[in-house]
């Protein structure tokens, strides 16, 4: 049987629920390294930390430094752009995510700029005009650095692909991770030759969703679990296609040998993985799991592809 590798792009390892918080209540102790002993016996073999504030970026550089397996990102999520203004001097902020990055890549953990991008969902927690500034403003971190950049986009595919495009020249390519938008967003995003499209729990829940999977060539996709968030529930569309399943115990119950009810984990980017071959039904999950690998390494880690990542399937004669 062909060994099967994955590379999570999208873990909230910075997630109170990770250090057993649950909506402010203590259930267990902090519990990566188990998560990550489950993760690397599944066949994950690179995981990256995502960073969504400057502190949040401090902190996922923190976890990627202990580990050769965990990496991150470093930028400010668009919900939490108003921290440019609320620290009292948006440019030194600025400075102090670039200076983040740099030190990050200097110990080869940082392998993106992000979580950056537009969310016209929860407008509450941040104004349109707000975001689109300093989305706008992390394209000079990817300049600065020549680091990709991991993209987030809610409801906002019109203006999301704008500002890509006003900007297309200081990025060298990034992935536009969680997708759950249209097949016309899709084809949008496709448009821009050096961007991935991430698939996880959320972009399967529904036959729409899977339509939209089906429709993204396999060489323009990667996988994620964005967990604590995003898991493949029993209602959503594509759990007909799940062959792998974990034990899992109520948090209440904790037990390190088990995932915990409702809270994602990356062992579990195999079942997007089985889902995505699934609901493309002519690709077999061995060649799929090595086309993901090498488009991830195209991206995020170009001085480590290898001749085993180097085989890219192509979908094109699918009806």
């Amino acid at each position: 049987m062909a060994t099967i590798r994955m590379i999570d792009i999208a873990v909230n390892f910075t997630d109170g629920m990770f250090k057993g918080i649950y909506n402010g209540k203590q259930c267990h102790a902090t519990d990566i390294a188990a998560v990550l002993s489950r993760a690397w016996s599944t066949g994950v073999d690179r995981i990256i930390v995502t960073g969504g504030s400057l502190e949040e970026s401090k902190e996922a550089l923190a976890i990627a430094e202990t580990d050769g397996r965990l990496f991150c990102t470093v930028g400010v999520h668009p919900t939490r752009c108003k921290e440019f203004e609320e620290s009292g001097d948006p440019q030194n902020h600025f400075q102090a995510l670039l200076s983040l990055a740099k030190e990050g890549i200097e110990k080869g953990k940082v392998v993106a700029i992000g979580e950056c991008g537009l969310d016209y969902d929860r407008l509450h927690f941040c104004p349109a005009e707000t975001q689109k500034k300093y989305f706008e403003q992390q394209f000079e971190l990817a300049y600065a650095t020549k680091l990709p950049m991991f993209l987030h986009m809610r409801a906002a595919a019109e203006d999301f692909c704008e500002i890509l495009r006003q900007n297309k020249d200081r990025f060298c390519g990034g992935v536009a991770h969680s997708f759950t938008g249209s097949a016309e967003d899709c084809n949008k995003l496709l448009l821009f030759g050096n961007l991935y499209i991430g698939v996880n729990g959320c972009s399967l829940k529904t036959l729409e969703n899977l339509d939209v999977v089906r429709g993204i060539p396999v060489e323009r996709m990667m996988i994620e679990t964005d967990s604590p968030y995003c898991e493949i529930k029993n209602t959503h569309a594509g759990i007909n296609f799940i062959k792998s399943t974990w034990p899992s115990k109520k948090k209440e119950k904790y037990d390190q040998q088990c995932t915990v009810k409702g809270r994602n984990e990356p062992c579990l980017v195999r079942q997007v993985l089985e889902v995505v071959a699934g609901c493309k039904g002519n690709i077999e999950i061995d060649q799929l799991s090595r086309t993901l690998y090498h488009n991830t390494c195209r991206v995020f880690f170009p001085h480590d592809l290898d001749s085993t990542a180097d085989v890219v399937l192509s979908d094109h004669n699918e009806t």
